[in-house]
């Protein structure tokens, strides 16, 4: 499992701080990550800060200086204001993989997180990865600041169909997280999950997309498609289990890249953001146990 994490202490997660932050930009590769359960809100313990080292890393990052899941059953990254932690489940291929960039344009109060859970290999993942950062970016520099949420649409959409043109299989689902401008834009296709911790609640913001879900289940039916249970599992014509994310080009008909996103303000009570995909929140049975357990862990 894996997840990646911001600390609003930090100059990457908190708009009031003023202190400046070096470039770190990671696309990378990294096993299963995971996420939160789908009630809104729960109660915690507050915990002590969490104080996350500072590792020199940079966009350039060497093949052999990068974390390798093919090679590697466990990959850790800790950076100024995040920290990436990924472990190979079961399975013999870790196909998940992470994206973290901070200072985007020369602005410390800028940065970008993502968690991809690939599906089918790992091709999408790593695609979604490398590239889907760099599309969402480029739409919101195109589009007024208040667009944002179809200025994050379009790039997940153009992500999509660049892989589509690949002519490569598999697919994966996404979770991202833009810091801009004092504002948290989280966004979500599939079933990764962002949560955050605010004050002594944690707090989901990111809903699945699963075929299971009425209104995707609706939708999917619209456009001629079936929705069964296979062993207990909704999968959509009887494959596969998620309704939406980039890839999955023999189920393109159905499954669809549009994101959902939610537009937050960033407020001195946020103590903690996680980014994860659905093989970290299967094994939790709270969001709220699992920031408070993070934040006490000593680094």
């Amino acid at each position: 499992m894996s997840c990646s994490v911001a600390v609003p202490t930090s100059p990457v997660f908190s708009f009031y701080n003023n202190n400046n932050v070096n470039s770190n930009s990671i696309p990378s590769t990294t096993p299963s990550c995971s996420s939160p359960p789908s009630s809104p809100l729960l109660k915690r313990r507050r915990p002590a800060k969490l104080d996350i080292p500072v590792a020199s890393l940079a966009f350039g990052l060497s093949p052999a200086a990068a974390p390798s899941p093919a090679r590697d059953a466990v990959v850790e990254v800790d950076g100024r204001g995040f920290s990436v932690f990924c472990k190979r489940g079961r399975r013999h291929h870790m196909e998940d993989r992470f994206s973290a960039a901070v200072d985007l344009h020369g602005q410390p109060k800028q940065a970008f997180f993502g968690i991809f859970d690939g599906h089918g290999g790992t091709k999408a993942s790593e695609f979604a990865a490398h590239n889907l950062e760099k599309n969402v970016l480029d739409e919101v520099v195109r589009r007024d600041e208040c667009d944002i949420k179809e200025a994050v649409k379009h790039g997940y959409l153009n992500t999509d169909s660049e892989f589509l043109k690949e002519d490569l299989n598999g697919g994966s689902c996404c979770v991202t997280a833009l810091i801009r401008n004092g504002n948290l834009v989280v966004s979500n296709a599939g079933d990764c999950r962002a949560v955050i911790s605010r004050g002594d609640m944690a707090e989901a913001l990111t809903s699945d997309h699963k075929p299971s879900r009425e209104d995707e289940r609706d939708r999917i039916e619209t456009q001629g498609g079936y929705v069964d249970v296979c062993r207990g599992v909704w999968r959509i014509q009887g494959s596969l289990a998620v309704s939406r994310g980039i890839g999955d080009r023999n189920l393109k008909q159905w499954v669809i890249a549009e994101p959902e996103t939610k537009v937050i303000k960033i407020e001195p009570q946020h103590d903690l953001l996680i980014l994860a995909s659905d093989g970290l929140w299967e094994k939790q049975s709270g969001s709220s146990r699992y920031c408070s357990s993070f934040m006490c862990r000593e680094q």
